[in-house]
C-alpha cells in the first residue's frame, strides 16, 4: 500500500481547542480506516510543523479524500507527500542506465 508523510499545523482554531487534540487525532484515524488507508505513526513536532504522521492509503484519492475531510473541520492544515521506502528506492535505482 502507498505510504505518505503528512506534515501539519494548527490553525489558530486548533490551537485555541488544544485540549481536543487527542480526540481529534482519533478521529483522524477513523476517517483513514474509512478510505482503506491506516495511521502508522504520530507525532507531535517542535519547530516548523506541529506534527508529523506516517500514514498508509490505497491511492492519492483516498489521502485527496481524508485532508479534505480532516482540514474541512478547521483545526489544521497539512502537507502530504508521496514517500517511497529506502529498499523500493534501492530497487529503482539498480534499474537506472
Amino acid at each position: 500500500m502507498p505510504l505518505y508523510v503528512v506534515l501539519g499545523k494548527y490553525t489558530d482554531k486548533g490551537k485555541e481547542n488544544m485540549k481536543d487534540s487527542p480526540k481529534r487525532l482519533e478521529a483522524a484515524g477513523k476517517v483513514m480506516k474509512s478510505v482503506g488507508g491506516e495511521i502508522k505513526e504520530f507525532l507531535y513536532t517542535i519547530g516548523q510543523y506541529d506534527f508529523v504522521a506516517k500514514v498508509e492509503a490505497p491511492n492519492d484519492e483516498a489521502m485527496t479524500k481524508t485532508r479534505l475531510i480532516v482540514e474541512g473541520v478547521g483545526a489544521v492544515r497539512m502537507e502530504i507527500m508521496s514517500a517511497i521506502p529506502a529498499a523500493k528506492e534501492a530497487e529503482i535505482i539498480k534499474t537506472l542506465p
